[in-house]
């Protein structure tokens, strides 16, 4: 059990890395959207809760705890979705929670971030952690307002909620990235306003990435 658990804290980072890239990507190779909301998402809140107990481990009894409740209720929602899935007050509730889920870890990541004054494995795959997160965060944030208003978005999927994930990991990526192919647009004020937020976010993010890294780096070679 302590081999487990210190596997765990040691490849902390390159396992929620790992867990979140197949969460983001996995309909690369699945097609099949039933199978995929109704088994492999479950199983992906499972393999993402039990991927983010390293980077929990000695933080506290307290946070533990959230983290814990909050990877359970990650994991029943999906499990419900199916029955559920036209509900809007469901689906605003997962999506809330989803994004409460993915913005605790987020915070955890940056302030590791913030500590070291070395650079290692563990920077750069928290790094990109960080990023995902935020991706991860953002979704979900979107779905809160397109199952509440369908015309928030267009060119959006809206034939399963599958479709419609994928459909929002693709436009936070290419907006975060500042690529904006433009196939898919917002079109309420609010769902324009959080777009132009994720422009802001994903450069600031960036900004201090770079920051934090050259700092790490210089103070090495003192």
């Amino acid at each position: 059990m302590n081999k487990i658990k210190g596997n765990f804290q040691k490849y902390k980072y390159e396992l929620l890395l790992a867990a979140l890239i197949q969460h983001l990507y996995i309909g690369i190779v699945v097609r099949d959207m039933p199978f995929y909301i109704e088994i492999l998402w479950p199983i992906n809140m499972v393999i993402l809760g039990l991927a983010s107990v390293g980077v929990f481990i000695e933080k506290g009894k307290a946070k533990n705890i959230i983290k814990n409740v909050l990877t359970i209720i990650v994991i029943l929602f999906p499990v419900l979705l199916p029955v559920f899935n036209h509900i809007p007050v469901f689906m605003c509730m997962l999506n809330v929670s989803y994004v409460v889920f993915f913005l605790f870890i987020f915070l955890e990541v940056f302030k590791f971030l913030l500590k070291p004054s070395y650079i290692n494995k563990d920077l750069m795959s928290a790094s990109a952690c960080g990023f995902f997160l935020l991706i991860e965060s953002f979704v979900f944030l979107f779905q809160i307002w397109i199952y509440n208003d369908p015309n928030s978005f267009n060119g959006i999927d809206f034939s399963s909620p599958a479709h419609t994930f994928i459909d929002l990991v693709y436009f936070c990526f290419i907006t975060l990235t500042t690529i904006g192919y433009g196939d898919i647009t917002p079109n309420a004020y609010y769902t324009k306003l959080v777009t132009s937020l994720i422009g802001v976010a994903g450069q600031f993010y960036s900004v201090v990435l770079v920051g934090i890294l050259i700092s790490k780096f210089t103070s090495n070679n003192k």
